[in-house]
């Protein structure tokens, strides 16, 4: 490869699923089992992710939604040694890129946001819905 060639691809299709399970539990977000993965692939609306040369997928992103008015980000992630290269940004810009290009006016975008990712989200225009609202999850 030159060296002033890209070494990153970004790929509109799911990961493998041990890709996915793999990727999720390297870069931090919580582990799931391989049947809770394969409802991830084939239940989302949208998913793309990052191929490193090398190093195989190294970044993930997807939407849930209806395909009309609600869309929520998910499994944003990037394996530890490729973060700061600006795969997050290339991930988020190809799942708000497809809304765009699909959704109708006025849809309704969002996504939990964890510590690492807040700056990420902000710089692309995702502000804090609380105290009008706030994320919340069943406790099992």
């Amino acid at each position: 490869m030159p060296p002033d060639a890209d070494p990153y691809a970004l790929v509109i299709a799911p990961p493998p699923l041990t890709d996915y399970l793999e990727l999720r539990r390297r870069s931090g977000l919580t582990p799931v089992t391989p049947p809770q993965g394969e409802g991830a692939l084939s239940g989302s609306w949208y998913f793309c992710h990052v191929r490193h040369a090398d190093d195989g997928v190294v970044a993930m992103g997807r939407i849930i939604g209806d395909g009309g008015w609600y869309f929520h980000l998910a499994d944003m992630a990037t394996l530890p040694q490729h973060q700061r290269h600006g795969l997050g940004a290339r991930v988020l810009g190809a799942l708000l890129a497809r809304i765009d290009e699909v959704a109708p006016p006025g849809a309704y975008v969002t996504l939990m946001a964890d510590e690492p990712g807040r700056p990420l989200y902000a710089r692309h225009g995702f502000v804090p819905t609380a105290p009008r609202s706030i994320g919340m999850r069943l406790a099992r």
